[in-house]
């Protein structure tokens, strides 16, 4: 130590030394969950819940999986059974990430493979798309390939300008588009790593109820294996993603379908390690980021317990991870909140781990992207990763009691449905006897009552629409989804079809708003009320009683003031309502309020979309 060191040492007084032990919140009295418990209570009974759940939080909790409830507290007591044994970024059991940092021998620079998707079935259109995806932060492509997207007989003429040393390429379209890109590529030994052809005739069964031969997987395999880091099978589980299903479903038959996919692989020659190199993953990033995490997180942990029982080498048990931006979430109403949603999806998906995101434009539901939307979506990726810095951190997440018995959570339940698939004799089995479509149809029956009440709000659809807005023109796309199989949903599709029914009437049909007292009294429900009837594409116009009845034009009308409004006059005004030519009145609040012949209610929680079709039918409003 110098003399200046010591100096400057005793110059500190001796109350200012630093502690060895610096205890935070040392100077508060530590608090206990049942003091929590008991002012959650105290305020659950001040809105009106008497009768209250033991323990209280069950009250808060809510299910984000089927059979996975969150809590709206976690402290380090609910870590205690969690598996300690999460390791470390790269190594097994890889909860916290496949991979340590860049990593460029598997295709994934640092932080991870920015993928855009391109099927413009015009070639000229699609290089030049092409080019400005890479020209401007796009570090790879995913081309979809065959009938009404890119000609299978085009794909050397729509990647002339790509260097392949450099771009990663992954195509789909089954084995037409597999054999187009080999014959691509036959010969060179510099593609750059990170690459897919594709194969998952798992999903095309899931999707077109058609059983598929696995048997050419092995073949194509050998021959992907001559360009290192190229793949030949991806394991789409956003096909049952789209059907609606939650994280444990997706994740379940992921695992059963990756399972077919290594015993067809192996059964063909291929060693098991070299099959676990031959498959890559693709999942659903939704807006619901903590799930996304970690799902994304147990999907790893789940894998390389497969890997662990099927023999393969702890280095090749790692994941690839490819996340795409969740089709169900996205909407045709009000498309530019979709930048918002993809953008809290790309965020989990990168929190998460995933090696590769794709990003879909925020107009993907109403036809082929525009250069715009296209910017839009690799922009959201560049900005998260180069000026938002996500990727300095790995797994950011981890060591959250929250984050972390989520992780658990959803794993073990995927892990029981991929059991139940195996007992059903494999995933092949499970869609043809129809235990997967009815389980994902229970997942997804439980999720529609959340979007119909509105607890799953859906901004610019259930919640704040925008009757007035004017819809970007895309160009629709050419190619026919396949169907037969699993359904394809949106979470705003009901509400949607509705606005649509609304708005093909000549003159657009409405709800009159028949508020009570001053304004300062019935604002708060006439909100309400306008928001819920303008989410069904109806418009409200509103007036002081039922002055307003006849200019407005309607035969419905809502009745909006206070309780004690109610209780004062709203009986009163049902009836000059319906003297007015009124044939159906509600009233804005819950049904305890028992208002004289009113035909319904509509209050928070209320079956939205129950009351919307009930008043189209009455305004002749043809589904």
């Amino acid at each position: 130590m110098s003399a200046t060191d010591q100096q400057a040492d005793a110059a500190v007084p001796a109350e200012h030394e630093v502690p060895s032990d610096l205890t935070l919140a040392a100077g508060f009295d530590a608090a206990t969950r049942e003091q929590w418990r008991e002012l959650v209570a105290g305020v659950l009974r001040k809105v009106g819940r008497e009768e209250l759940p033991d323990p209280v939080e069950d009250a808060l909790s809510r299910t984000v999986a089927t059979g996975v409830r969150v809590a709206p507290l976690y402290t380090a007591e609910d870590a205690g059974d969690l598996p300690t044994a999460v390791g470390v970024p790269g190594l097994a059991p890889f909860v916290r990430g496949a991979r340590a940092g860049a990593d460029p021998d598997r295709g994934v620079p640092g932080g991870w493979d920015v993928r855009q998707r391109h099927a413009h079935p015009d070639v000229a259109v699609t290089r030049e798309a092409i080019a400005a995806d890479l020209e401007n932060g796009v570090t790879s492509l995913w081309l979809v390939v065959g009938d009404g997207a890119i000609p299978a007989g085009s794909l050397g003429d729509v990647l002339t300008d790509v260097y392949l040393d450099l771009a990663p390429v992954a195509v789909t379209g089954g084995l037409p588009a597999a054999e187009a890109f080999l014959a691509l590529v036959d010969g060179r030994d510099d593609l750059a790593p990170g690459g897919s052809l594709g194969l998952d005739p798992l999903a095309v069964h899931a999707a077109t109820g058609e059983r598929q031969d696995l048997s050419a997987l092995a073949d194509v395999a050998r021959r992907a294996a001559a360009h290192p880091g190229l793949r030949s099978v991806v394991v789409d589980a956003t096909v049952f993603s789209d059907a609606g299903a939650s994280a444990v479903e997706e994740l379940g038959c992921s695992l059963a379908a990756g399972v077919a996919y290594l015993r067809a692989l192996t059964e063909g020659g291929v060693s098991v390690d070299e099959a676990f190199g031959q498959l890559e993953f693709r999942y659903a990033a939704t807006a619901d980021q903590f799930t996304t995490i970690a799902a994304l997180r147990a999907a790893r942990r789940l894998w390389d317990r497969v890997g662990e029982v099927s023999g393969a080498s702890p280095e090749a048990r790692a994941q690839r991870q490819h996340a795409v931006t969740s089709s169900v979430m996205t909407t045709r109403r009000d498309p530019w909140v979709n930048m918002l949603r993809t953008t809290v999806a790309c965020f989990a998906a990168g929190v998460g781990g995933a090696d590769v995101v794709t990003v879909q434009p925020f107009d993907a539901a109403l036809g082929l992207p525009d250069a715009f939307s296209r910017r839009i979506a690799r922009n959201t990726q560049s900005l998260l990763v180069e000026e938002g810095h996500l990727a300095r951190v790995l797994d950011p997440a981890g060591g959250s009691w929250y984050v972390e018995s989520l992780t658990d959570s959803l794993a073990r339940a995927a892990w029981e449905w991929f059991t139940e698939i195996e007992r059903a004799g494999g995933l092949a089995a499970a869609l043809d006897s129809g235990l997967v479509r009815d389980r994902i149809a229970a997942a997804w029956d439980e999720r529609a009552k959340r979007l119909a009440t509105r607890k799953d709000a859906i901004t610019g659809v259930s919640e704040f629409p925008n009757l007035a807005e004017k819809l970007p023109a895309r160009e629709p796309y050419a190619w026919v989804a396949p169907s037969g199989g699993l359904p394809k949903v949106r979470a705003a599709q009901e509400f949607e079809a509705l606005r649509d029914a609304a708005d093909a009437v000549a003159e657009r049909p409405s709800v009159y708003l028949a508020t009570i007292g001053p304004i300062a009294r019935h604002t708060a429900r006439a909100t309400f009320a306008g928001n819920l009837f303008q989410a069904g594409g109806l418009a409200t116009p509103s007036g002081d009683g039922a002055s307003g009845l006849a200019e407005a034009g309607t035969t419905v009308a809502c009745i909006c003031g206070t309780d004690r409004d109610y209780a004062d006059s709203a009986a009163a005004l049902v009836a000059e309502l319906r003297k007015a030519g009124a044939t159906q009145v509600w009233v804005a609040g819950k049904p305890d309020l028992a208002v004289d012949g009113v035909d319904g209610y509509v209050y928070a929680g209320c079956d939205a979309l129950a009351a919307l079709r009930t008043a189209h039918e009455q305004l002749g409003v043809q589904a």
